[in-house]
């Protein structure tokens, strides 16, 4: 069967491992029994690592909005997308599916229209939909998507200032910060009166490059001494195209520093240009926290803060520098690694955290069975409610990530990989079917959470190897990753791409 005809058919993807959601309060029909189901308000942010709020120990950003909801709901600490790049992470968390299944395998692909997503499931049970903000499937088209009854968006990566957004079939230019702007319309939306539950999903630009802070942020941090990461040139047994890399788009030595060959450059200058990189993509979150702030208050105002599930993510993690790097992709901690934050008094104890390794494909399971939703069938996420109240619940030991190359940003190989809650094994298989060409990884994150030695060739971890290599193989087995369609790896590049789509 082709892959339309599967997603028309059961409404989504295939799944060996998924595990549903609990069909309390569903009548036979699918409806919600009861009339006070939650809403729920999903903030998602784009390439914002997980470490990026003070409530996460960063050492110098202040995020009392972020930090409100952590206090009063749940902090996740091990977060993590199953591809690190924008639109396949967007589509996994509203589908609850892997890459390989939505079919979102890039930057350029719209989320399938036969596909139902959490909001349409929702909306199909009476909830009053809205999405606000940036979209980022399908770069040319601003259109209205399915599942949504309010609609606001705009073509493309969008601007950090004066945007044109289709709002509901009209285009408009609105003028100033994006952040501000779009949690304006946020913020308009939800005190207008809303008659039925409802799902708003606000979609950010920031932390994405090129890094522009808000004007009364753009200095905040210009006192901040900002150094090289611990890992930054610590390249020794590190796969080739690590290296090869410095110099391209995605590299430490690229858009910063004009794409200098010099390794290591720690010059004054160049370590200042470094620092303003860091400092300019940190401030940037300064107005994200300000947006989550105004949007609790407006939930606050019409007295629906408490009946509604307030969720925090980011997309996916940002390279500052680690690994010579500064993009995503990979499947190092700094890319893979996001926030989330739930607030939900009804379920969710004050400040609690949640240790459990929790992924993107997993949100859209949870509000369902939250809101007391007929579930998406066939999925591979699973919810993440009871890990709030019972500490028995067996949860997964390790999970499947992938990465497909790009054509237009050829920086980056095939990646597939596993993560253990110490483990964690990646390797760069070639689209021609030829053995890897790439030096597989290995890291002991219980000793090394910098992941700065690849333990691959050590011989004494030659078992825990072939374990990994088991359980990676029996992980995509059990999504329907096998047989691997990779696209063909035709090796690093320098050309930078027409676009600076990322």
């Amino acid at each position: 069967m082709k892959r339309r005809e599967f997603l028309r058919n059961v409404g989504l993807g295939t799944a060996a491992a998924a595990i549903g959601c609990s069909n309390s309060g569903i009548d036979p029909n699918g409806a919600a029994s009861s009339p006070k189901r939650p809403n729920v308000v999903f903030i998602l942010t784009d390439d914002q690592r997980w470490d990026t709020m003070s409530c996460a120990g960063h050492p110098f950003l202040k995020t009392p909005g972020l930090d409100r909801i952590a206090a009063e709901g749940a902090l996740f600490e091990n977060m993590f997308v199953t591809t690190s790049l924008c639109s396949p992470s967007r589509a996994s968390f509203l589908s609850g599916l892997y890459a390989h299944t939505h079919g979102v395998v890039n930057n350029f692909t719209d989320y399938p229209s036969e596909m139902t997503s959490f909001p349409m499931r929702l909306r199909q049970e009476g909830y009053e939909t809205a999405y606000i903000g940036k979209w980022h499937m399908g770069e040319k088209d601003d259109s209205a998507r399915p599942g949504f009854d309010y609609w606001v968006s705009h073509k493309g990566q969008g601007k950090y200032f004066d945007n044109t957004f289709n709002i509901n079939g009209q285009r408009q230019v609105k003028k100033g910060y994006y952040t501000t702007r779009v949690t304006d319309m946020a913020v308009d939306w939800i005190k207008a009166g809303r008659t039925k539950p409802f799902v708003m999903v606000l979609g950010h630009k920031a932390a994405h490059t090129p890094f522009t802070p808000e004007p009364k942020y753009a200095e905040i941090f210009d006192d901040i001494d900002v150094k090289y990461p611990m890992s930054a040139f610590a390249l020794a047994g590190k796969p080739k195209w690590v290296s090869q890399r410095i110099d391209t788009w995605h590299g430490i030595y690229g858009p910063i520093y004009g794409f200098r060959k010099k390794f290591p450059d720690t010059r004054p200058e160049s370590v200042k240009e470094f620092a303003h990189f860091v400092r300019s993509y940190t401030a940037t979150i300064k107005s994200i926290d300000d947006s989550v702030a105004r949007v609790y208050e407006a939930l606050k105002e019409i007295g629906q803060l408490d009946n509604t599930v307030l969720i925090f993510a980011g997309d996916n993690g940002m390279f500052l520098g680690e690994h010579g790097m500064t993009d995503k992709r990979t499947m190092h901690e700094e890319s893979i690694r996001v926030p989330m934050l739930v607030r939900y008094p009804k379920m969710i104890r004050p400040g609690t955290k949640v240790p459990q390794m929790v992924l993107n494909i997993d949100l859209a399971p949870s509000v369902l069975e939250i809101c007391r939703a007929a579930p998406l069938k066939n999925i591979h996420g699973r919810s993440w409610a009871p890990l709030f109240g019972d500490t028995s619940v067996r949860w997964r030991k390790s999970w499947y990530y992938e990465y497909n190359y790009e054509k237009q940003f050829p920086y980056t190989p095939n990646v597939r990989g596993v993560r253990t809650d110490r483990w964690k094994y990646v390797h760069y298989p070639h689209g021609d079917g030829k053995p890897d060409r790439h030096k597989a990884e290995l890291y002991d994150l219980k000793t090394d959470s910098r992941e700065l030695k690849n333990l691959i060739d050590d011989p004494a971890h030659a078992e825990t190897v072939k374990n990994l290599q088991k359980e990676l193989h029996l992980l995509m087995s059990q999504t329907g990753a096998m047989p691997d369609k990779m696209p063909l790896d035709e090796g690093i590049k320098k050309e930078l791409p027409e676009e600076s789509i990322q």
